[in-house]
């Protein structure tokens, strides 16, 4: 078990001549040499303006990244696609070297420690099995090429089948190709575990799963985690299994870390509107087109906002703004007459719901001018395409962002 720490890290790719930004070719191309192939893939899938320097095409894979995970806890990564969460974790791993900052375990410089001397276990989303040897030689492979004995070998491999739970030993005999993903999956978890790591490294190990899949192997991932106490880093695209399986939460955005936290934390004190609109299941509705009047009123196209609470007097006369709230805090009202005076009150159309039977709520989609959002209503509150409604923000639920910074503006 570790501490792992990172102090200004970067990675970053600088092209060898010059280039025009992206040139028809394509990025793949353009990025031909870059060490990490999965962030070219990403880079090439997402926006590229948002990732390089247009004048120079360098492109930040990681940009000053610091952060620290205590032992025994869980870091799950979020973000969008190329934001460099798993060069992130390649660094921690020592399979891609920055070009600046450092990493420590346990305040141990780790620049000149090579992968195999890290004591990682690493999961990764193509499972990474070798399809020539079954289950059993997967999982022994590690002790093979430090020439173990087959005794200490064996007896790891039998702990770890009662470590993984029922029906493992059966895959042991099986090779890969003989094994559906989600049994691929625990065996490479299984392969993970054996060699008794002091850190685990996920790389979005269940995207290939399907739904049923993904929650019991959600459930047995967060099992492992909590039996052996072991510092994890847990890359993934799916918010439950960032909260289902993180301690803590960084939400990341073109090589930076945005903010880190617990679930709870961050989706109630967001530091920027990236942030509030990315995490949370919704994420935070954000209205844009506001404009300060002076200083406790706002106006825009489809609605009025006077600031008498806890925002009052936060805001600058002509200050471009974001209005922020989340779906569950708001209400729909039907009936002019039984709007509240108090609250920021939006005339809207509703375009349609999606029912949560479960939990007894709707989530209603709605048009504010040009702007669709979210709603929650209790499920018996009839709602229909096109119907005219009111929306009802009360001001506590009133979250503001600077249009042009994108931070949040804090009661003064």
């Amino acid at each position: 078990m570790a501490e792992i720490r990172l102090e200004n890290v970067v990675v970053k790719y600088v092209p060898k001549h010059e280039v025009k930004f992206f040139n028809s070719k394509g990025v793949r191309n353009y990025m031909d040499d870059f060490q990490d192939k999965e962030f070219v893939s990403r880079v090439d899938a997402a926006e590229e303006e948002q990732l390089a320097t247009r004048e120079s095409g360098t492109v930040m894979a990681l940009d000053g990244v610091s952060l620290t995970i205590p032992d025994g806890k869980t870091l799950a990564i979020v973000g969008p696609s190329g934001c460099g969460k798993s060069t992130l974790l390649r660094v921690v791993a020592g399979l891609q070297r920055p070009d600046d900052g450092a990493i420590f375990y346990d305040d141990k410089d780790m620049a000149d420690i090579p992968p195999k001397d890290r004591m990682i276990g690493m999961v990764f989303q193509s499972y990474a099995l070798y399809p020539h040897m079954k289950g059993e030689g997967n999982l022994g492979f590690f002790f093979k090429m430090r020439n173990r004995t087959d005794e200490e070998m064996m007896e790891r491999i039998k702990i770890t089948s009662e470590i993984m739970g029922i029906g493992f030993d059966t895959l042991l005999s099986r090779k890969p190709g003989n094994l559906s993903g989600g049994q691929q999956q625990r065996v490479a978890i299984g392969r993970c575990i054996v060699r008794d790591p002091s850190l685990f490294l996920f790389d979005e190990p269940l995207s290939n799963l399907d739904a049923k899949l993904r929650s019991s192997t959600r459930v047995e991932i967060r099992r492992l985690l909590q039996r052996f106490s072991i510092t994890a880093i847990y890359v993934t695209h799916d918010q439950i299994e960032a909260i289902t399986l993180g301690d803590i939460i960084a939400v990341m955005r073109r090589g930076k870390v945005e903010q880190m936290g617990t679930y709870d934390e961050i989706t109630k004190n967001p530091v920027n509107s990236f942030v509030a609109g990315f995490l949370g299941l919704p994420p935070m509705n954000l209205l844009e087109g506001w404009t300060a009047v002076d200083e406790n009123n706002l106006v825009s196209s489809f609605g009025k906002l006077q600031l008498d609470g806890h925002l009052a007097g936060a805001v600058k006369p002509q200050q471009e703004l974001v209005l922020g709230f989340r779906s569950s805090d708001a209400y729909l009202v039907a009936d002019e007459a039984q709007v509240p005076p108090q609250g920021t009150h939006l005339q809207v159309e509703v375009m349609n719901s999606e029912p949560n039977f479960a939990k007894h709520v709707q989530l209603v989609h709605v048009m504010a001018g040009d702007l669709l959002f979210g709603v929650d209503a209790p499920i018996e509150t009839r709602v229909g395409t096109g119907w005219k409604m009111t929306v009802v923000i009360p001001e506590e639920s009133v979250y503001l962002f600077d249009k042009t910074s994108e931070a949040r503006i804090h009661p003064k």
